[in-house]
Parts: structure tokens; C-alpha cells; sequence
């Protein structure tokens, strides 16, 4: 009996949890946290902002690149530098503007996610050593050949060898023991580093000032009066800004419309919730989605998802069905074997004219074949494969005149694919 109601329980905080983390809740989250990220990047306009892929991406509408620091890299147990992964672009940079800003997330109860605590202050340790190193080797040489140019540089940019700092730079709550760990490991990843063969010529000509990483969160206090110049520092900031609020509790926060639930680092695991939504397109509708009714989201981010899939379709990109699982806590139906209808953005429509129901493709399923209204093949670019079953035939302008077939049916419907027919046979070999 205990046991039961355990399972009871189980099963009643598992469908709350669903509950909570809807679509809306996910991207009113995202879209709140992203006023932070904004406010920080302001007061250094000068630092290009990095998103580390693929949760940091959602938080900004632009970022000047990406990076891709994982945080199973820095987990207890399983802690490495990453060679498949250098992000040397990110030290180049950071050299050249005199530092930069990476933008992760993390789920409910943790400030900063392990690729910020512990996975990036490694990389920068490694990558001091390995600078250090490559100037020492380099003054060596040049003190035996007294002449060169590239050397000669380097000394004037950087710091002396002597001098660089290389030494490890963790957050307050790692512990001094997991510390120790890390920098047990310190040599021998930089020996994994030189074996790579990876080129650091360009990243000791630009970087003047060692590599530090600081960690900025919403619990952080920042007096604007004071906020410090980032080339007054000695070495080059890599400023770690942990987008989400680390509560421990669930948040319900109201607006003048809605109320709705905040989910700390929303923007982890897209596959899980985004349903086929990109950061990209998302900040392309961003307003419009986070003002309208939370209950009619789901269908906006569909209607939103398809026109877009529909578009690259249209220009010949890879534009595969999205599938969405339906939600068990809502009671969802099973998924329709005939997608939703899609209006067609062709320009055929007046701006602010509503289109009626006839100007819609529908797709079937996860497959490329649409079905639509006769009349709409003829918008439909040349490299579309047209089956016309109207009764009149159509003036399409296609590429190849084996990928239209007419194939009248009392029913007028056009089936469309990307892929070329086979050539005209006899109607009985259609049956």
C-alpha cells in the first residue's frame, strides 16, 4: 500500500513537473533571462559576446561567434581537455579585443554549469602553460640565432615568460581537494596539446595579458559606478555569465496578461521541448510569441516551424518534417498522418489580406510529398516534381519535362516531391 502511494506521488509530481515546463514557460524564461545577458554585455560593449553551444545560443538575439565547452568535461571523475574541442578561435579573439563574454545556462539549483566551474578555467590554464611554453622555447632559439622578427614581436606583446601567470583559477566552491586532482592532470594534458600538433603561433603573437576566467551570475553584484575597465586588469578576461536564476524553488511570475512558471536554464536539452524552434527563428518572433496567449503557443510555434520549413524548401535547403511527440499530461491526441495546413508564402497575397483556406500546402507526415490546391503548383519552384490531377492541364516552369505528370482524378490535388519521377507510363500501371 505504501509503496503504491509512493508511485501515486511519484506519478503526480512527474505530471506537475510536464505541467510546468510548457513551451511557453520555456521561452518566457529564456526571453526574461536574456535582459540579463543584454545588461552585461552592455558594460563591456567592447568584448564580443560568445555563445556556448547549443544552450548559451538561445539567450541573445546576436553573438559575435560560438564556442563549445561541455560540461561532462568538467564533471568529478571524468575531468579532460578536450583536443576535438580546442575553441583556439575563442583565445585568438579574446587576445585580440582584449578579452570576450561566454553565455552558458544550467538547470534549477546550481549557479553556473560545470563547462563554467570547471570545464573553461582548465582550458585557460592549459592554454597559458602552452604559451608560456612556446615563448620560452622561442627566446631559446632566438638567444642562439639572435635573429628573429616573429620573437622579437612576441616579446614586445606579451608579458615575460617569467612573469605569465599559468596557474590554475577555479570558482570558490570547488573544493581545494578536486583542485588538486586538476592540477595533477595540468602536465599531462599540455603534452596532449603539443602532440596535436595545434598551431598557437597566432594566439602568443595577439594575446598580450595570461587568460582568467571570472564568473558573473544574476546573484552577482555589480556597482555601475565602478565597474572596472576591462584592459585595466593584468591578464585577459574571459567573463563566464551564467544566464538563469539559481533558485531552488519554483518561480511563478505574473505580467499584466499572464501568468506563468520560470524554468531555470530552459534553454538546455532543446530537443526535448523547443519542437523544431531554432534560437535563430525563435528571435525572429520573439515579441510575438512571448505576447501572445500561452495556451495558443504550441499551435504558433508549429504554424512558425512549418512556414519556415516550407520556405527553405522552396530554395532547395534541407527542410525535413519536424515530428512532435504530443504532450501525455494534456490529453493530446495521437499525430495526424496529414499535417497541419501551411499557409504559402509565395506574395501571390496582398499584405494584410487574409488568405483563405485554399492557399495552404499540406504535408504528409515526415514525408516530402505536400497536397495543395491545382492553381498553387504553378508558384512552386522548377525543381519541384508536379502530379497535376486536375482535369485541366497546367503552364508550370520546371526544370525537367519528365518531373510533371498529368494524372486527372475527380479530385483536384497537386502532390509534390523533390525527387524526379519516373518516366510516363500507361495509366494501368499506375493502379
Amino acid at each position: 500500500m505504501a509503496e503504491e502511494k509512493r508511485q501515486n506521488i511519484y506519478k503526480i509530481s512527474r505530471t506537475i513537473k510536464r505541467r510546468e515546463n510548457t513551451l511557453y514557460n520555456a521561452l518566457r524564461s529564456i526571453y526574461e533571462d536574456s535582459t540579463f545577458v543584454g545588461e552585461i554585455s552592455q558594460l563591456w560593449p567592447e568584448l564580443p559576446l560568445v555563445a556556448n553551444l547549443r544552450c548559451g545560443l538561445w539567450y541573445s538575439p546576436k553573438f559575435d561567434f560560438n564556442c563549445y565547452f561541455k560540461s561532462t568535461d568538467g564533471h568529478t571523475n571524468n575531468l579532460s581537455f578536450s583536443i576535438p574541442r580546442l575553441n583556439l578561435h575563442v583565445a585568438l579573439f579574446a587576445g585580440q579585443r582584449g578579452g570576450c563574454i561566454i553565455v552558458d545556462s544550467t538547470r534549477k539549483g546550481k549557479r553556473f554549469p560545470d563547462s563554467m566551474s570547471k570545464t573553461i578555467p582548465i582550458w585557460t590554464c592549459v592554454l597559458n602553460r602552452a604559451v608560456s611554453n612556446y615563448r620560452r622555447r622561442l627566446a631559446r632559439y632566438d638567444s642562439l640565432e639572435n635573429e628573429s622578427d616573429t620573437s622579437n614581436e612576441l616579446g614586445n606583446l606579451g608579458q615575460h615568460s617569467s612573469s605569465w601567470d599559468c596557474s590554475l583559477h577555479l570558482p570558490l566552491w570547488v573544493s581545494d581537494t578536486e583542485k588538486r586532482m586538476i592540477e595533477k592532470h595540468l602536465d599531462g594534458w599540455n603534452k596532449e596539446l603539443e602532440a596535436s600538433g595545434a598551431d598557437i603561433t597566432k594566439i602568443a603573437l595577439y594575446l598580450r595579458k595570461p587568460l582568467r576566467p571570472l564568473w558573473i551570475s544574476q546573484k552577482t553584484v555589480i556597482w555601475l559606478n565602478e565597474v572596472p575597465e576591462y584592459d585595466s586588469w593584468d591578464f585577459t578576461p574571459v567573463m563566464l555569465v551564467s544566464a538563469s536564476s539559481s533558485s531552488f524553488t519554483s518561480q511563478q511570475r505574473t505580467t499584466s496578461k499572464f501568468s506563468w512558471n520560470y524554468i531555470a536554464g530552459a534553454g538546455d536539452d532543446e530537443e526535448s521541448w523547443a519542437r523544431g524552434l531554432s534560437p535563430d527563428l525563435f528571435w525572429k518572433h520573439a515579441y510575438d510569441i512571448i505576447s501572445s496567449d500561452p495556451d495558443l503557443c504550441n499551435q504558433k510555434i508549429a504554424d512558425i516551424v512549418e512556414k519556415d520549413r516550407v520556405r527553405r524548401a522552396h530554395r532547395g535547403e534541407n527542410a525535413p518534417q519536424v515530428s512532435v511527440r504530443p504532450s501525455k499530461c494534456l490529453g493530446s491526441p495521437s499525430t495526424s498522418l496529414i499535417g497541419d495546413p501551411v499557409e504559402l508564402d509565395n506574395g501571390t497575397v496582398a499584405e494584410g489580406e487574409k488568405s483563405n483556406n485554399d492557399d495552404h500546402i499540406s504535408f504528409l507526415g515526415s514525408t516530402n510529398i505536400a497536397v495543395c490546391k491545382s492553381q498553387l503548383a504553378m508558384e512552386v519552384p522548377p525543381a519541384y516534381c508536379i502530379i497535376n490531377c486536375d482535369r485541366e492541364s497546367l503552364s508550370v516552369s520546371i526544370d525537367n519535362p519528365e518531373m510533371y505528370l498529368h494524372l486527372p482524378i475527380l479530385v483536384c490535388v497537386v502532390l509534390m516531391s523533390n525527387r524526379p519521377l519516373p518516366h510516363k507510363k500507361s495509366s494501368h500501371e499506375f493502379s
